[in-house]
């Protein structure tokens, strides 16, 4: 079942994740299942974790070079319209959209030219 959840990554062009351990609540249908070893919990967690960096750095990637609608939450952030973080160049009004050429990316949000 891991291996499925790590392929589902790709499947489903997943670009960003939020990966936490289960905790199980007593009462609940999955707190009755099979636990999973500790150690084994913390690996797969940081195997998808791995995943989900490789897959954002990989789509950050194919942006650069476009240019997209950005809505500015700050003079220097804001959001694509997919909620991928920009860095803006210029200081922007916050709460307006603009255009932005895409120069590169630092791993977690894109660069504005």
């Amino acid at each position: 079942m891991f291996a499925r959840s790590l392929d589902l990554v790709d499947a489903c062009a997943l670009t960003h994740l939020h990966v936490f351990p289960f905790s199980p609540r007593p009462g609940t249908p999955a707190a009755r299942m099979p636990q999973v070893a500790g150690n084994v919990v913390k690996e797969r967690a940081r195997r998808l974790r791995e995943k989900g960096e490789a897959a954002l750095k990989c789509y950050l990637g194919s942006q650069i070079g476009l240019t997209c609608s950005v809505l500015a939450i700050s003079p220097q952030r804001g959001h694509t319209e997919q909620f991928t973080p920009v860095r803006l160049s210029a200081p922007t009004v916050a709460g307006s959209m603009v255009d932005v050429p895409i120069a590169g990316h630092d791993g977690k949000q894109l660069l504005a030219a």
